[in-house]
């Protein structure tokens, strides 16, 4: 009678195996993959933003691009020296807190601009702050 019991659990053991050889990967798969999305939407007033490699941030927006420009500039005069600039391009390049910093817009309609961010420390991915240069410049725009 002992033995037919010990019997009847042995399957038990094995459908938490596999129930856990299935849960856990879900939840080491984020942290192994380089490009989790990731979304700043309270900080960046309703702005759905995600990361699209491990050193850009990239979001679209309804805020006119001379607005975020105006923005963009002004964030970077504050973080750091900026190298170049074209805002016929969109584009800024800046040296701040010993990274090189990124600022591209993008004009996809005459209500909507996209904003993508990049940055690096010494030729390393720096995502804290291409994230903080990304709610800074949305919050600044007018």
């Amino acid at each position: 009678m002992a033995q037919l019991r010990k019997r009847e659990n042995w399957g038990k053991g094995d459908k938490m195996k596999k129930i856990f050889l299935f849960v856990f990967p879900l939840f080491l798969l984020p942290l192994v993959c380089g490009c989790a999305p990731l979304i700043i939407g309270a900080a960046a007033g309703g702005l759905g933003a995600y990361a699209i490699s491990k050193d850009t941030v990239q979001g679209d927006t309804d805020k006119g691009y001379n607005g975020l420009w105006d923005s963009a500039l002004n964030v970077s005069r504050a973080y750091g020296l900026i190298q170049q600039e074209n805002a016929s391009t969109g584009s800024i390049e800046l040296g701040a807190k010993s990274s090189k910093v990124w600022i591209k817009l993008f004009r996809l309609t005459e209500a909507t601009t996209r904003l993508k961010v990049s940055a690096r420390k010494y030729h390393f991915p720096n995502m804290e702050l291409a994230q903080d240069i990304f709610v800074k410049i949305i919050t600044g725009a007018k």
